[in-house]
């Protein structure tokens, strides 16, 4: 007849939800101080858009290939190949992922 209640472990405690909602006020006084100072912190430079600008043109054009004759027919492939020759061109652009 000893039968002990287990106490509901699944309550929030008020100090957690408190803690996320301060973090949250930081990350959106923090969003809008970087949208005025954005050209400072561009992940690609306007050196990079007009390369991968240029690839894309000729990609639509049918005049993008890759290797000797093959036509490309990917376009996530033409963006990557417009950011690879921005980046030998010396353009602000962000490091490859280690894969």
């Amino acid at each position: 007849m000893a039968t002990a209640r287990k106490s509901s472990s699944g309550r929030r405690r008020s100090g957690t939800a408190h803690s996320t909602s301060a973090k949250k006020k930081s990350s959106r006084s923090r969003s809008a101080s970087s949208s005025s100072s954005s050209s400072s912190h561009r992940k690609y430079s306007r050196k990079a858009q007009s390369k991968v600008g240029k690839v894309m043109r000729e990609y639509k054009h049918g005049k993008l290939k890759s290797g000797r004759k093959r036509k490309l027919k990917s376009r996530k492939q033409a963006i990557a190949i417009g950011i690879s020759e921005a980046r030998k061109s010396g353009a602000k652009v962000p490091r490859k992922k280690a894969a």
